[in-house]
């Protein structure tokens, strides 16, 4: 579990970090509250052995309504729910689930892997080095002025 909340922590910071205005103190704490905040909500939520049980209850999500565990971490650092709307995409979905972070930003954009990693009962997976469909999708699903997002890779 603490790979996948480091990852999805590590995301959203970085998102911030890139709409800018935000100094790197703040952003630490913001990382670290989110994780935190993911840790303590997931904690009876998490299940390696049935990975997609409770999925949707560890969906991180912002669409025209700030999530709220986005919104405490925000909080923490004196962001409020209106700036954070101008600073992250207006539609965006992120999934933690045991072995893999996905996200998709905007209602009809791809989903892009994250984090993946081997499932118990040796399940193999595609490595993250050979996607590259969602490049593009930073920029999908804005009502607010595009920003330009650079694709991230996170590794374990």
């Amino acid at each position: 579990m603490r790979t996948e909340i480091s990852t999805a922590a590590a995301f959203v910071t970085r998102l911030l970090r890139a709409a800018g205005g935000i100094d790197e103190e703040q952003l630490r704490c913001f990382r670290e509250c989110l994780q935190e905040a993911l840790r303590e909500h997931y904690k009876h939520h998490w299940f390696p052995l049935a990975p997609s049980k409770g999925s949707g209850y560890r969906c991180i999500r912002i669409n025209h309504q700030m999530d709220p565990l986005i919104g405490k971490a925000a909080g923490m650092i004196g962001l409020s729910h209106e700036k954070l709307f101008q600073l992250l995409p207006s539609e965006l979905t992120l999934w933690v689930d045991p072995f893999e972070v996905s996200y998709r930003i905007g209602e009809d954009g791809s989903i892009c892997v994250l984090y993946e990693s081997p499932q118990p009962g040796g399940k193999t997976t595609k490595p993250l080095e050979s996607r590259t469909s969602c490049k593009e999708e930073w920029r999908i699903g804005r009502a607010s002025p595009s920003k330009n997002y650079n694709m991230m890779t996170v590794s374990s």
